[in-house]
């Protein structure tokens, strides 16, 4: 163990030990819009820390042995952060468990070069067991630019292949002047009453071209596409965007959704851009899946987790945040949550594991 792994899990088991007397002290909001999920996060720590790569878009999930598989996206650090817009791509690791250590299979889906609608980068996988067969939702894009971003499904009989990917899109951008006729990005699926449900990210091309926003261009909402077969045709829900935070202040948004449902509701976990800060998550919850309540913090940045890491380099702009919330299912409960996050042993991005106590 080297010296700053030492000083990270140091850090981690202090922080672990001080929470209680934190929320006591009030120097972590204890009520209000802070959900009971996020009180249940313990940090655990970094995995999939790959030297020459950053590491991002962690999705888990259990195979029927009990072992861990993770389905990733990672592109060479001398891309920096920007890589993952053209030169992602997708690959797949596993653990005997969710605290061990990873071990790298294999690149899954690369990006295929020109004529593909999946040319430049393959990003955002998204991994769920659907029907019989495993469904790994995921963006690529053409030119390697944010505009040509569209949503695809790979498929395969087993957690280790053979995978099937696309030819076509399964989800295209909307017509132009649409609120959606950017992209079509961050794929979040459920099965839902027997129909089949993929929230998506987008935006206005015409608004993000001439944002004048200094932090963020343009404003990104999510949208709901149904099918009554897996493959699709995926048809837009009528009342799109099913959410859209454009009235608020500050350009609020959200990106980065994962969606499951529990006890009649469907939840979903997403990145905060501006509802309380860019650096928390959100969790909201919704009856109908339409009509989506108030948000409320889901987890915080590492810093109120008492986190101690290096002074980051200057290339790293989103230091100390945690991005792409996804979670691990063990027997049906949500044990464990996976997140992204920039910096690490090779100050580049990696995995970052919560365990939901």
């Amino acid at each position: 163990m080297d010296r700053r792994d030492f000083i990270e899990k140091l850090a981690l088991s202090s922080a672990a030990l001080a929470m209680p007397q934190l929320v006591q002290a009030g120097l972590l909001p204890e009520g209000g819009k802070v959900s009971d999920f996020a009180k249940r996060l313990k940090p655990i720590g970094r995995r999939l820390e790959m030297e020459g790569y950053y590491i991002w878009c962690n999705s888990p999930i259990e195979a029927a042995d009990g072992k861990i598989h993770i389905f990733f996206s990672r592109w060479v650090a001398s891309k920096k952060m920007g890589g993952w817009i053209n030169g992602s791509e997708i690959c797949h690791a596993v653990a005997d468990g969710p605290e061990d250590d990873f071990k790298f299979t294999g690149v899954i889906l690369a990006p295929r070069g020109p004529g593909y609608w999946d040319a430049t980068t393959c990003h955002n996988p998204s991994i769920k067991y659907v029907d019989g067969q495993y469904c790994l939702f995921f963006m690529g894009n053409s030119n390697g630019k944010t505009n040509t971003k569209r949503i695809g499904l790979a498929t395969a009989p087993s957690l280790d292949g053979p995978w099937k990917r696309p030819d076509a899109t399964l989800l295209e951008a909307g017509p132009a002047g649409a609120w959606d006729d950017h992209c079509t990005t961050n794929p979040a699926f459920i099965k839902h009453n027997g129909e089949y449900w993929l929230y998506y990210k987008s935006w206005n091309t015409t608004e993000y071209e001439n944002s004048t926003d200094p932090v963020v261009k343009g404003n990104r909402k999510y949208g709901l596409a149904i099918a009554q077969k897996l493959e699709g045709p995926y048809i837009k829900y009528k009342g799109n965007p099913v959410i859209d935070f454009s009235s608020r202040p500050n350009n609020a948004q959200l990106e980065d959704a994962f969606v499951w449902t529990d006890k009649g509701r469907i939840n979903m976990l997403a990145r905060d851009m501006g509802i309380f800060n860019h650096e928390y998550g959100l969790l909201m919850q919704s009856k109908n899946g339409t009509r989506w309540d108030e948000p409320q913090v889901a987890y915080y940045d590492a810093a109120h987790y008492g986190i101690k890491q290096p002074d980051p380099p200057s290339y790293l702009k989103k230091y100390g945040r945690f991005e792409r919330p996804q979670l691990l299912f063990q027997k049906g409960k949500p044990t464990y949550l996976f997140t992204a996050s920039q910096g690490g042993k090779y100050m580049t991005a990696s995995s970052f594991l919560f365990k939901i106590t």
